[in-house]
């Protein structure tokens, strides 16, 4: 059995995928339904506003395995993206699908922009009803399995990286593009931060990191490191919420501290 959490706001819908989803079994190679008394458990929410109180609400304890969400609920086409980025933020490594009639417009590219899905499925398709269960049960099986629980997440005091979706937050806020704050923080920052973490509390020179990055080695010069760093500072320090203390951090040796002359950096949890 597993916990679904469903927003949508159209109810020949949820009539359409409610019986199914309650009794398929997404188990790995399952081929049969589950017994009535096994069934998935199934949150169904048609308004936003409702399926935010419940995550406020919700422990962890009783967390969704995965959220099947409609992107634009009721007229309003930021609807299921408020829901997603609220489960994103409790749950970082949350599974996380958009079941839309929106699928191929701006709508599908601002998802994916936003990092607030993992995939975008379009509801008037042939076979939908396999369709999405074949979708589920791929995301699924990649987290829950052993080895994607066991480290799902990166974290260093109050930085939690996700390694599933490669989300970054910094004191409960996820870092943004800091060019672009509607945009989020580009995939190489993200990659160099992590490996920095990993590395903590050793320095990372130029040439090791590039090496960790699979990065031409005589493309990725210090320049480069040095313009990564600056963003992901910037980034930090946009969600720290004083871009000053945050950078004063950084001068004192915590944060992302520069070390030596050797074009080094390392990561050391601001205290």
């Amino acid at each position: 059995m597993i916990k679904i959490f469903w927003v949508e706001d159209q109810s020949h819908w949820i009539d359409k995928f409610r019986a199914l989803l309650e009794r398929t079994d997404f188990a790995p190679g399952a081929e049969a339904d589950l017994p009535e008394a096994e069934h998935n458990k199934l949150e169904v929410f048609k308004f936003s506003e409702a399926a935010l109180a419940r995550i406020s609400q919700t422990d962890d304890a009783d967390a969704p395995h995965i959220a099947i969400l409609d992107a634009s609920l009721n007229g309003n086409d930021d609807g299921g993206f408020s829901v997603s980025r609220a489960l994103l933020k409790k749950w970082p490594a949350l599974p996380i699908v958009f079941l839309s009639e929106h699928s191929g417009t701006g709508i599908e590219q601002k998802a994916f922009e936003q990092g607030v899905t993992q995939d975008f499925i379009a509801k008037h398709q042939r076979n939908i009803e396999g369709v999405l269960l074949w979708r589920m049960k791929a995301l699924l099986r990649q987290s829950l399995t052993p080895a994607a629980n066991k480290k799902s997440q990166l974290v260093s005091g109050e930085l939690r990286i996700d390694l599933v979706s490669w989300e970054v937050w910094w004191k409960g806020q996820k870092l943004m593009n800091p060019a672009n704050q509607a945009r989020p923080l580009a995939p190489t920052p993200r990659k160099i931060l992590r490996f920095l973490v990993e590395a903590s509390p050793r320095p990372v020179t130029t040439l090791q990191m590039a090496e960790w990055l699979d990065a031409d080695l005589e493309k990725f010069s210090y320049a480069n490191y040095r313009q990564h760093i600056k963003t992901l500072r910037k980034s930090l320090a946009l969600a720290h919420g004083d871009e000053e203390a945050f950078m004063n951090l950084c001068k004192a040796g915590q944060g992302i501290a520069t070390f030596g002359a050797e074009g080094a950096y390392l990561w050391k949890a601001p205290a």
